[in-house]
């Protein structure tokens, strides 16, 4: 905001009106065009070189006379300023004594004594932490601004305690507001003599000094040397302790005859900034409730506790961006198959906010319900692609949906446009699994595939959001490259390593994405440990005469992992039903496989046959097709699976005793 512009009581004000009254005395009166009687600036010509006045050619003639613009050269300093509804002080020299205060900074603060120091007659400045900065502005020459200072409802002028000199308190604000204060460095004339003052007229009420206005022109409008106008100029600039008492000032030194130099003060003007101050912070408070919803949605929408397999050791964090970032679509789950294998999902949904998180979870839901078909894992991905297209179609998601087989020692994958699994050996190697077997879920038209990546015993395996590695100044393959170093010297724990994970590569609570790391591990287990995990199995040869042996197979096997004989029992029953369903219905090879961990005994058999066994009611008259039933019912669970090569597998588990 410029106040030079504002009135001739403004730093160098004053030489400017002088000089433009000069120009104007000394600038010819062209000659009145014939017929016309009027000067060529009012009929919009030009005078050419000749100074003759003569008409532009290009002009056009029926443009009609500009009105006349009004000069801001009579407007007093006092006038404009205690119309701006703002606060305004001027103060002057290294104590900032008061020079002029206008009507709405004595409304809210109270009338100060002229030539007071602002130390003590502005109390408020100093509560506000003005005063350093007025002291830099006078010493520097340039203006500073400082943003939203809060000033409590009642004032600090108002606020209890003893009556300070030369302060008389405000009515104050009746509730708090907010100032965006502006200190601007200013001159004035600074006079040197000091006469009684004389009676004015009405003219002299309105804006003038001795009768004549602050530009200095006679009441009469005559003519005035431009001398006269700067005088009469520095007259009105003059400190306010001769205009509060009913002086007039001169500006030259009475003894002599010399111009005084101007004194150098400041202007504090300050804007009221309350309804915009407000309307940020409830819209700050409105995101930071929108932000909250949707971190309690998000967290709500992820496992509570994870599922541990028996075979794998599994911890996953989860970690929203910082309060300037919207919660992201990120996901984690580990769902347990069944017959010892585990699926393991991490995903990223598109976007941020509410509805990222809502996508999300209605895709985690749909992979757990699509797991209990073990299926595939690119099966799995092809039934999820269809279903995010469906969700929304302008919504994509990356995912990576890998299975793990004890019996294997693989982790089976399928990932939809989503970042590498890293895998570590037992020596420390890390490696990556091949790139993405196809497209972001929600693209649709893309059969996906599955790939394999070892992982024995003793190997780890890490799988994350891009919000662990990405960042805006580098390639995201350089922060895999990073990963990659951390995690081949992370050791510990699941939960140890997701830790380090974090901390390594700087993620904190101020990060501008969420992030979500799964990490697993595949224990080697020796000892006492190795002792509660067996593996058996016998190939099924011949017609119906492998019924006996799977039985005889089944309770020795049993009976060397010593387990109680009611358990053996139930273990050689389910075997028996189970091969005798497969001799049945499936082809060969055929196949049983007993197994041990610490919490479970499994019975799995494989076929040749694709075809899935159902439960049925069987009828009383029925000679066929209670084998599934008695298995139902005997078994802690049970179910069936296409394996990768063709046929079938059909398990079941037992629950053992606890110790």
């Amino acid at each position: 905001m410029n106040f030079t512009r504002w009135s001739a009581r403004l730093p160098r004000t004053q030489r400017r009106i002088a000089a433009r009254a000069d120009r104007g005395a000394r600038r010819p009166k062209p000659a009145a065009a014939a017929g016309g009687g009027s000067v060529p600036a009012a009929r919009g010509e030009s005078a050419g070189p000749s100074g003759r006045g003569e008409p532009p050619a290009a002009a056009p003639s029926d443009t009609a006379p500009p009105a006349a613009v009004p000069t801001l050269d009579g407007l007093s300093a006092h006038d404009l300023l205690g119309q701006v509804p703002a606060l305004v002080a001027v103060v002057y020299g290294p104590e900032h004594r008061i020079a002029y205060l206008n009507d709405t900074y004595v409304e809210l603060f109270g009338s100060r004594t002229p030539g007071t120091p602002a130390g003590q007659a502005l109390p408020e400045l100093r509560e506000l932490g003005l005063l350093p900065l007025m002291d830099q502005v006078l010493r520097s020459g340039k203006p500073r601004t400082v943003k939203s200072r809060q000033v409590p409802a009642g004032g600090p002028a108002t606020t209890p305690g003893p009556r300070r000199e030369g302060v008389a308190p405000g009515l104050g604000r009746s509730r708090h507001g907010y100032y965006t204060f502006t200190c601007s460095p200013i001159e004035m004339a600074a006079p040197r003599a000091v006469a009684a003052a004389q009676p004015t007229d009405e003219r002299a009420e309105e804006g003038a000094v001795d009768g004549r206005p602050v530009d200095g022109s006679p009441v009469d409008g005559s003519p005035v040397d431009g001398s006269i106008r700067e005088a009469a100029v520095r007259k009105a600039v003059a400190v306010p302790e001769a205009v509060a008492t009913g002086t007039v000032v001169t500006d030259t030194d009475t003894e002599t005859g010399t111009p005084t130099e101007p004194v150098r003060g400041v202007l504090v003007f300050g804007a009221d900034v309350t309804d915009q101050v407000e309307s940020a912070e409830r819209l700050r408070a409105s995101e930071r409730l929108q932000r909250e919803a949707a971190v309690t949605l998000q967290r709500s929408l992820l496992p509570q506790g994870l599922e541990q397999p028996d075979d794998l050791r599994v911890a996953a964090t989860y970690q929203p961006g910082g309060t300037d970032a919207a919660v992201g679509g990120d996901w984690y789950d580990v769902i347990t198959l069944g017959a010892g294998r585990t699926a393991l999902v991490i995903g990223d949904v598109m976007g941020r906010g509410v509805r990222a998180a809502a996508v999300m979870g209605q895709l985690r839901t749909a992979v757990r319900a699509y797991a209990r078909l073990d299926l595939p894992p690119h099966e799995v991905l092809q039934l999820l692609d269809g279903l995010a297209a469906e969700i929304d179609p302008h919504q994509i998601a990356t995912c990576v949906y890998a299975v793990h087989d004890p019996n294997e020692n693989r982790l089976v994958y399928a990932s939809a446009g989503h970042l590498p699994i890293l895998v570590r050996d037992p020596d420390g190697t890390v490696r990556r699994a091949s790139e993405p077997t196809g497209p972001p879920l929600g693209t649709g038209g893309w059969l996906h595939t599955t790939g394999s990546v070892p992982l024995g015993p003793g190997a780890s395996a890490v799988l994350y959001t891009d919000g662990l590695v990405e960042r805006r100044d580098k390639d995201i393959y350089d922060g895999v490259a990073a990963l990659e170093r951390v995690f081949a010297g992370a050791t510990g724990s699941p939960q140890v390593m997701c830790d380090r994970l974090i901390r390594a590569l700087g993620i904190t609570a101020e990060h501008d994405d969420d992030v979500a790391v799964l990490v697993l591990q595949h224990p080697a287990r020796t000892g006492h440990d190795a002792e509660l995990f067996h593996n058996a199995a016998l190939e099924l040869l011949g017609g119906v005469e492998a019924a006996p042996r799977a039985r005889a197979f089944a309770s020795g096997v049993l009976a060397s992992w010593r387990f109680p004989m009611e358990l053996r029992d139930l273990g050689v029953l389910a075997a028996s039903e189970l091969v005798a369903n497969s001799l049945q219905h499936g082809t060969p090879p055929m196949r049983l496989r007993l197994r041990r961990t610490d919490r479970r005994l499994i019975i799995e058999v494989t076929d040749g046959d694709e075809h899935l066994p159902r439960r049925r009611r069987a009828e009383p008259v029925d000679e066929a097709g209670r084998g599934i039933s008695i298995v139902a019912t005997i078994a802690s669970s049970w179910g069936s699976r296409r394996t990768p090569g063709g046929g079938k597998a059909v398990w079941c588990e037992f629950a053992l005793p606890a110790d």
